[in-house]
């Protein structure tokens, strides 16, 4: 019975290391987790599809299959030589927003909003830290700036900031090795300078 009893707690030994041995992450002393920077990148491109940056932050082109994303422009925002009409605001009277036909600009009771360059250029997130990518998530604060402006509708930065900093840390290591795509965005338009 003592022989059995000493296999038992051997396998179990054996197949703890095992296990030990095999993950990829680490806790730190403070309970973090802490992983490789690959595998925070592959996280974040998951992240970033899974919760649909591209809908606004990527314009899109009509094809035959409907509309796609330009991946020439990928995460650049709203390009800032489209061409789009003046907005019909007296929609607005009936609670409607109005999108951009390739839905990178919002025009709603704020005004008009222009989706970011979320790319990795210096016009989009490319001089960001990470700290402030992390503000403008959770505190809903436009460049991630302490005293930045709001981000502004349709940005669901309030559904994002319940995300964990380990998910959020993956979208921006993610973020930062995306092609970097010039494109300065219009400053958003208040809703008198629309009438």
């Amino acid at each position: 019975m003592k022989k059995i009893i000493l296999i038992l707690i051997a396998m179990v030994a054996a197949s703890s290391v095992a296990l030990i041995s095999c993950t990829n992450t680490s806790a730190t002393s403070n309970g973090e987790v802490t992983i490789s920077q690959d595998s925070l990148v592959k996280r974040g491109k998951y992240l970033v599809n899974a919760i649909g940056c591209d809908d606004c932050h990527s314009p899109k082109i009509f094809t035959d299959h409907g509309f796609e994303i330009d991946m020439e422009h990928r995460f650049s925002g709203h390009l800032a030589n489209s061409r789009i009409g003046k907005a019909n605001t007296s929609v607005m009277k009936d609670g409607y927003i109005l999108f951009a036909n390739d839905l990178t600009s919002a025009v709603g009771p704020w005004g008009q909003s222009y989706s970011a360059n979320i790319s990795s250029d210096e016009t989009g997130i490319g001089n960001w830290s990470e700290e402030q990518f992390i503000r403008a998530l959770r505190e809903g604060k436009s460049k991630g700036l302490k005293e930045g402006r709001p981000l502004l509708p349709p940005m669901p930065w309030f559904v994002y900031k319940n995300m964990s900093d380990l998910d959020l840390k993956a979208i921006f290591a993610y973020l930062k090795t995306s092609k970097p795509v010039e494109n300065r965005v219009p400053g958003p338009k208040s809703l008198e300078e629309l009438k």
